[in-house]
Parts: C-alpha cells; structure tokens; sequence
C-alpha cells in the first residue's frame, strides 16, 4: 500500500469518527446545533437507556432467581438421592439384624452355644444397633401395644376373651424399622382379636 493510499484511508477513517459524533447532536437549516432538539434527543436517549436498564435488570434478576431455584432443587435432589440410597443399604442390613433375632429368640438352643461364642455374637449384634442408631434407625413393634396399620402389619388374629386386649400386639413375628419419622419395614404382628362382643351386648 502506498503512502497516498495510507493517508486516504486515515482521511476517511477520520472522517467517519467525526460524522458519528455530529449525530449525537441535532442542526437546523443553517447547519447551527438546535440545543432544544438536541436535549430532545438526548432525553429520548435516555428513556430508552433507562428502559433497556429495566430490561436487563429484571431479566438479571429472573435468571438469577431461576438459578437460585434450580441449585435449591439440584440439592433437593442430591439430598433425596442420598437419603434414598442410605435406606437402601440400611435396609439391606435389616435380614442381618433379623437373623440375630431370631437366633436370640430360641433361649434354648442359645444356651447351648459355647459361652464365649455368645459373648462374641452379641458383641457383634451390639455393634450393628449403634451403627442402626447412629443413622436414626429405630425398631418398632412390642407386643402389647395398639395396632397401627402405619407401622404394623397383621399377619394372624388370636382370639382373647380380654376385651381390652382387643386390637392389641399379641406377638410380633418380625420387628418393623423407622428411620428418623419414616417407615422402612412394617412390624410383621399376630393381634388379639376379642370374641366376647356378641355375648356382652345381650
């Protein structure tokens, strides 16, 4: 490119700066700057800059507040998708737990089992509910208590000639489990069923 060409591209260049800054302002017919339509101008300029401010603040705002939402929903999710695999596993663990009991509820086979080893296996037992605690893995059913189809399910009915054993915890065939106010495992009941109701309203 040669030095004549170089100094036409700078003219025009130049020249193209100095029309983008006379448009800011307004002339009249004599080519003199009409203030007044100038600050028109200007006021027009910012109405619409300030509306544009509007603008991109709310919508600023709406995104933000949706990204507020969806990370509150991703640790919702995470949170549910945590809890729901520590049931799980606790859940697994409960056929263990249910293994033991079972050993423990025959007392005269478990008095047979050499000292030592009964020592041991209860230790171990031991260790699992404080683990089972630690989670807030609590046990429910006794027998006594009243039926309540949340946290029981009947298995078989015995007849009582008691009526305020009606509807009771007979026997509990296999312990139901709640973690924290949740229930994971029905208890597994006989209930009491009283039979004495058609001779006691004659």
């Amino acid at each position: 490119m040669s030095d004549d060409e170089e100094q036409t591209e700078k003219k025009e260049e130049q020249q193209a700066e100095e029309e983008s800054e006379i448009l800011e302002f307004e002339f009249n017919e004599d080519g003199e700057e009409d203030l007044k339509k100038t600050l028109k101008k200007f006021r027009a300029d910012l109405k619409q800059a300030k509306k544009e401010k509007e603008e991109y603040l709310t919508g600023w705002q709406k995104e933000r507040a949706e990204f507020a939402n969806y990370r509150k929903q991703e640790d919702d999710r995470k949170a549910m998708f945590s809890e729901a695999m520590r049931e799980r596993i606790l859940t697994r663990f409960l056929t263990i737990i249910d293994s033991f009991n079972i050993a423990f509820s025959d007392k005269e086979v478990w008095e047979k089992v050499d000292l030592n080893w009964r020592i041991g296996i209860q230790h171990i037992y031991s260790q699992l509910n404080t683990i089972f605690e630690e989670y807030g893995v609590k046990p429910t059913g006794v027998e006594g208590e009243t039926f309540d189809p949340n946290i029981h399910e009947s298995i078989d009915m015995v007849e009582t000639d008691k009526k305020e054993l009606d509807h009771k915890v007979a026997k509990v065939i296999q312990r139901g489990y709640k973690l924290g106010e949740r229930v994971i495992r029905p208890a597994r009941v006989n209930l009491y069923e009283y039979k004495g109701g058609e001779a006691d309203q004659t």
